[in-house]
């Protein structure tokens, strides 16, 4: 008797997922939120790297991380066609979503990045946030401080305080000698 490895049914996400349903509203209810997350995966696809408020960003990085995970999972078939076909608005994405991203994420985990944006100020205050694809052709956003020591004025600075150190080593050896 065959048994269904329980790995090949529940999805390997990494990526915690709120147990609770948010209360994003939207003016045409539900299917206007359902509406406004297919045009944001849409644009995620699309795109791969998207600026929108953090609490759509957020819900928006749960269902295309499940979409990605699905289709890695089980490859092309008709109930992931359709499931592709429900999601995503620009039918030409489909294509990237089941022949693109796979390679890309071929033993990876997890498929976003999500990062905090600077507020507006002055301006209304809400949570902003940078939703990407990860390996995406675009500059990474986080920027790796390089090492300043070898700049002009970080030697010039650490000179001057070896010179200062050693005058005052000198002082304090003079004070002794004479006490």
């Amino acid at each position: 008797m065959n048994q269904a490895r329980i790995s090949n049914i529940v999805s390997k996400l990494n990526y915690k997922i709120q147990p609770k349903a948010r209360r994003l509203k939207n003016v045409n209810g539900p299917e206007g939120r359902i509406f406004k997350l297919q045009k944001t995966l849409t644009a995620l696809l699309k795109y791969e790297r998207i600026e929108l408020n953090y609490n759509r960003a957020d819900e928006t990085r749960g269902y295309i991380e499940q979409l990605i995970s699905k289709v890695m999972q089980n490859g092309c078939n008709k109930n992931m066609m359709e499931l592709a076909d429900y999601w995503i608005l620009e039918k030409q994405l489909i294509h990237k979503l089941f022949n693109v991203l796979p390679s890309r994420y071929c033993g990876s985990t997890i498929y976003t990045n999500l990062y905090h944006s600077p507020r507006e100020f002055p301006g209304i205050h809400y949570k902003r946030a940078v939703l990407e694809l990860k390996g995406n052709p675009f500059p990474s956003i986080v920027t790796h401080s390089t090492d300043g020591g070898l700049l002009i004025q970080n030697v010039l600075l650490n000179q001057a305080k070896k010179e200062y150190s050693s005058r005052q080593y000198e002082k304090t050896a003079e004070n002794i000698t004479n006490t």
